[in-house]
């Protein structure tokens, strides 16, 4: 079992923070997932037709974001949110990129609900995970850059396990150690809002609409959330 933390600095000062976290055992990467690529392709449809686009960072849901990396000290608009970097490359290519199932499950929902997005490999984790504030001295590998070791700036936020940085600037780009590839079988994907009160149902919705997506392909799936009042949940 893995527990998931948000540590009691970052609950006080970001309290309106929820984070859904879904796990899914016995995943199938490699069987065709239908119904994910037809809500990719749905997703690219409506963009293209003016139906429907992705959120930027003039809407409530990516400048949160953005007024929460300044208080760390990173400029979002150099180093973006996941999903304010995902919607931009739709707008800028007409696509989304196909990873692999799993991962492309989640990048479709992330968009969709202008929510940020990421997943871990369990098997690949050590020990359990904390949301804090990095003190410096962690080192991290960027996803697709095995040879690269990074140092955080302390007081930036971060995903860390026992060994490591997980992500970088709360959810900027995960680590390479813990990538989800077809052949993970046990993963835990997050779904992040900073206004609770406001976006709460969204983030639930989206919880279980990536949950529907991963069901077909495991053999147990799962929802948890944690913030503040309840800062931790065991997957």
């Amino acid at each position: 079992m893995t527990a998931f933390r948000l540590a009691p600095a970052v609950a006080d000062a970001f309290p309106g923070t929820l984070v859904a976290v879904v796990t899914a055992t016995g995943l199938r990467g490699h069987e065709p997932w239908p119904a994910t690529a037809t809500t990719l392709d749905d997703l690219e449809r409506q963009f293209a037709d003016g139906t429907w686009a992705p959120a930027d960072e003039n809407d409530p849901r990516i400048e949160a974001w953005h007024t929460a990396y300044r208080s760390f000290g990173t400029n979002p608009r150099r180093v973006r949110p996941s999903v304010d970097a995902l919607g931009r490359r739709l707008v800028k290519k007409g696509s989304l990129p196909r990873i692999n199932p799993a991962v492309d499950s989640y990048n479709a929902v992330s968009v969709r609900h202008g929510l940020p997005a990421g997943a871990f490999d369990l098997a690949h984790v050590t020990g359990d995970v904390d949301i804090r504030h990095a003190d410096g001295t962690e080192s991290f590998t960027p996803l697709g850059e095995p040879d690269t070791v990074e140092n955080p700036r302390a007081g930036e936020i971060v995903y860390a396990d026992a060994t490591g940085v997980l992500t970088r600037h709360w959810n900027h780009r995960d680590a390479h150690r813990t990538r989800v590839t077809e052949d993970s079988t046990h993963v835990a994907f997050v779904l992040e809002t900073l206004h609770a009160p406001r976006d709460g149902d969204l983030v639930r919705a989206a919880a279980d609409e990536l949950r529907d997506l991963l069901a077909p392909h495991a053999d147990r799936t799962a929802v948890h959330c944690l913030g503040p009042a309840r800062p931790e949940a065991v997957v």
